[in-house]
């Protein structure tokens, strides 16, 4: 007897990480292709997109969360109910590294699996100058120690965007096959970027 992991047709990914960080900007970019620069606060927003790849409906749910501590109960709700995480931070903000570290072990709790996918984004790399986070100390950390997948990113300058949001898919196990949906973000891509493979991947998904 074999055994076959079966492609979900439907999926819930959710940014989490503290305000300010750019978890809107990024969706933003990914789902219209436009950057806002004055940060807007946000409580809690559902974005939700449905492709048709090969005759099959996939649904595509992107939660977007408060940066604000406010409220405990919704952001355990969140976690509970969702597929795959982007736990977002920004590479001039230290602090808010320690809030992923904080949202990560919280995560692991409620959900009490340590395979959960997660994928850790360093925003903002388009502010070289205001730098304090080190992309070498965080790469070892995420993919070494904690096993999970790790890449940087700027929703302002279109870098890296739609590489986060291929990775929540193929970690979430959607058909790999949803790459028509996302054909028209190729254009903008960078074509040279630092993208590492995470040390836990088991399918490989490329987008065309």
């Amino acid at each position: 007897m074999s055994l076959e992991v079966k492609e979900k047709t439907h999926v819930r990914l959710v940014f989490l990480g503290a305000a300010g960080v750019g978890k809107t900007a990024l969706i933003q970019r990914f789902l219209e292709d436009t950057f806002e620069p004055k940060h807007k606060r946000t409580v809690e927003e559902m974005h939700s997109k449905e492709y048709d790849i090969g005759g099959v409906k996939i649904s595509v749910e992107i939660l977007d969360t408060s940066g604000s501590y406010s409220f405990p109960a919704m952001r355990k709700l969140s976690i509970q109910n969702s597929d795959a995480f982007a736990l977002v931070y920004a590479v001039d903000d230290p602090e808010s590294l320690e809030a992923v570290k904080t949202l990560r072990d919280e995560i692991l709790e409620i959900k009490e699996d340590k395979y959960t996918p997660i994928v850790v984004v360093g925003n903002k790399v388009d502010r070289v100058k205001e730098r304090q986070v080190s992309n070498e100390d965080v790469l070892s950390t995420v993919e070494m120690d904690w096993n999970n997948s790790y890449l940087e990113a700027s929703a302002k300058e279109n870098a890296n965007v739609v590489e986060v949001f291929k990775e929540l898919l193929q970690q979430a196990n959607l058909p790999c096959r949803i790459s028509p949906a996302l054909r028209r973000r190729r254009e903008t891509f960078p074509k040279d970027t630092n993208f590492r493979p995470p040390m836990n991947k088991t399918n490989s998904c490329i987008l065309s």
